[in-house]
């Protein structure tokens, strides 16, 4: 079974763009309600982009337009 780490592939998204989105917030909302579980990397990502948004590198904004 491959997995398809989602969840980075969103904070991959936010951080190409330097921008948390609410689509891709509600996105990464709706594959962790989903599943129901994170994985290690999806984990490490969502970790990685909490880290760029306190040091102020990433902006939550209300739309990606």
């Amino acid at each position: 079974m491959k997995t398809r780490y989602v969840i980075r592939q969103l904070v991959e998204k936010a951080l190409d763009i330097k921008k948390l989105t609410p689509e891709i917030e509600n996105e990464i909302n709706f594959e962790l309600t989903e599943t129901g579980y994170i994985s290690d990397v999806d984990y490490e990502a969502l970790e990685l982009l909490m880290a760029e948004m306190d040091a102020g590198r990433i902006k939550l904004v209300p739309s990606l337009g």
